[in-house]
């Protein structure tokens, strides 16, 4: 009984969170119609509204989660400041806060007692019910964000996270509405409605890029791959990839993946505003996708009903994997050379030696098998 009432009681409300998603919500279903049907509504207003989205949002997948949660490159102390008020005008928390709890998801990820937001407590846990009540797995803990702690920029955000959040929600629209003429527009459009609709995006990650979409990369956990989704998250779709490689600046790894958040970050380095850029290894890439692949031909010869055919794939298969093997011990020893030159300060030398080229050689390989696995995966079917 007392066990009852503890969780009970840990599981309470969060307010502020009610209060917010209420009325904004409350908001968008009743003033902002009325308005739109009372009112001649600018071109003025749909731009701004649009460019603050796009501000906000890419603060949020630029500035908060691939920057602060993840170091996945670093950027100068103007960009983070832009990144600090735009993110904050996003209302989903401080910096610390949420990159806390994002390595906390990386950590734990699906894990129903410690993943804050695990999608396998039910999709809309997932997408915005594990803000709603005070959890246990939502509980803060900053242990994780020491580096985090020690920038200035963050705790500045942070401790005066309030005051910056409204004046960019509030404040800054009736600027802009006042300049144009038109304050109660602008604060409906480029505040409610752009929040609102930011809001949801953001917590599209969460729930339905772990739910719907395809795992080229790992099955070891929900995270999915979907270009619809990295269509209206500024990039934040290819998530099976960015949960296996979460240190890579991309989430969208190939050049015509649609990842707005990778060209800004990448075009930004041209300036230097941006540097020391991460990448996850090309061959750790098609390492991962060739392993996926092989779990999938498995499962497929699993389900082959002809006994023939099945041990002539299955043959297939053994020497593809001895193929694969041999391929990774090589790259191993690679892997040692390099380590090797790096201790012997010939690191120059060693690179202009034949070893990019066999490098180069061992990710073509590894393309050829993925190829050829998936070709014996289709015989199985």
């Amino acid at each position: 009984m007392n066990n009852l009432v503890v969780t009970r009681a840990r599981e309470s409300l969060n307010l502020p969170a009610v209060l917010l998603f209420g009325l904004s919500t409350a908001g968008m279903l009743t003033v902002f119609p009325w308005y739109l049907m009372t009112h001649h509504v600018s071109p003025a207003d749909w731009i701004c509204g649009a460019l603050l989205m796009g501000a906000s949002g890419m603060s949020i997948t630029g500035g908060y989660h691939r920057l602060w949660a993840h170091r996945a490159y670093e950027a100068h102390w103007t960009l983070r400041i832009l990144y600090m008020l735009f993110g904050a005008m996003a209302f989903q928390n401080s910096i610390l806060n949420w990159a806390a709890q994002h390595r906390v998801h990386h950590r734990y990820v699906d894990d129903v007692d410690h993943d804050p937001y695990s999608i396998k407590r039910g999709f809309w846990f997932a997408h915005m019910g594990w803000m709603l009540r005070n959890y246990p797995s939502g509980e803060l803990d900053f242990s994780n964000a020491h580096d985090l702690e020690q920038d200035p920029i963050v705790m500045f955000q942070h401790r005066h996270y309030l005051v910056i959040a409204l004046g960019m929600n509030f404040g800054l629209p009736l600027l802009l509405g006042w300049a144009c003429g038109d304050p109660l527009g602008f604060l409906l459009i480029t505040g409610l409605l752009r929040l609102v609709l930011s809001h949801h995006v953001t917590f599209f990650i969460n729930s339905l890029a772990h739910y719907w979409g395809r795992r080229p990369y790992t099955t070891q956990n929900t995270a999915r791959d979907n270009d619809l989704i990295a269509l209206i998250t500024y990039g934040e779709g290819y998530h099976n990839y960015h949960h296996l490689f979460q240190w890579d600046y991309r989430n969208g790894v190939r050049w015509w993946q649609f990842d707005p958040t990778k060209w800004m970050i990448a075009a930004l380095s041209w300036t230097r505003l941006t540097r020391n850029l991460k990448r996850a290894p090309e061959f750790k890439i098609q390492r991962a996708m060739l392993q996926s692949q092989f779990e999938r031909a498995q499962a497929c010869l699993q389900r082959c009903a002809h006994p023939g055919r099945l041990a002539e794939l299955q043959g297939l298969l053994e020497r593809e994997l001895e193929a694969f093997a041999a391929t990774l011990n090589e790259w191993k020893q690679l892997q040692a050379e390099r380590f090797d030159a790096a201790r012997q300060q010939i690191t120059d030398q060693w690179e202009r030696s034949d070893a990019r080229r066999r490098f180069r050689i061992l990710e073509h390989a590894l393309r050829q098998q993925r190829r050829r696995v998936r070709l014996l995966q289709l015989q199985a079917i």
